[in-house]
């Protein structure tokens, strides 16, 4: 298995694969500067394992590139990076097929936390990000008022008009977020925490 990172910029590129040489030395790491590589490399160096793509490279722009590599690649995991902040893009992305977003002016320590979230098979392993306290997102705030009132994640995508996938992934980084693995602890961590407006 491979993992390919896709960026037309060294030094970023050389960034990623720094934290993902320490997170998985024994991958082979594939580094391109244009998507339309990909479909010889793979033949080259074998199936990927996952995807660090820029949102913005010479031959394709925005989330344009999440679509390809998605239809191409189903099941395979895309962490996207932009200077774009998460803002702008983010859900975009996600909506894309996308599984994280990560900001280019982000800390080493929350790039290699993001990218360990993507690589670990096993939850156990996974360490939250170091700023647990840090406040919570507006849509994280929404999620955890959503999941206190019992609602599904087929519910939370009709509510707020995203898909179920979207859901999850947002799922996914708010418990990484708060350091725990399941909705039952997320609530007792935001009761715990006064993280509700209203502690039922």
């Amino acid at each position: 298995m491979s993992i390919y990172v896709i960026d037309d910029h060294p030094l970023m590129r050389d960034a990623i694969v720094m934290v993902l040489r320490r997170l998985r030395p024994a991958e082979t790491i594939v580094e391109l500067e244009r998507l339309d590589k990909l479909p010889s490399a793979v033949k080259q160096h074998g199936a990927p394992d996952l995807f660090c793509l820029d949102l913005k490279l010479p031959d394709t722009n925005g989330v344009s590139g999440v679509v390809e590599v998605k239809k191409d690649y189903p099941d395979v995991p895309i962490a996207v990076y932009s200077a774009s902040p998460a803002a702008d893009m983010e859900e975009a992305c996600i909506e894309a097929g996308a599984d994280t977003y990560i900001e280019k002016s982000s800390s080493s320590a929350e790039l290699t936390a993001v990218l360990r979230g993507l690589l670990m098979a096993d939850a156990d392993a996974e360490e939250p990000v170091a700023a647990a306290s840090s406040k919570l997102s507006k849509r994280q705030t929404q999620l955890i008022a959503m999941l206190d009132q019992g609602m599904s994640n087929r519910d939370i995508a009709t509510e707020l008009d995203i898909s179920e996938h979207t859901v999850k992934v947002h799922l996914w980084r708010l418990f990484r977020r708060l350091g725990v693995k399941s909705r039952t602890q997320a609530l007792h961590h935001a009761r715990t925490n006064g993280l509700l407006s209203n502690n039922s």
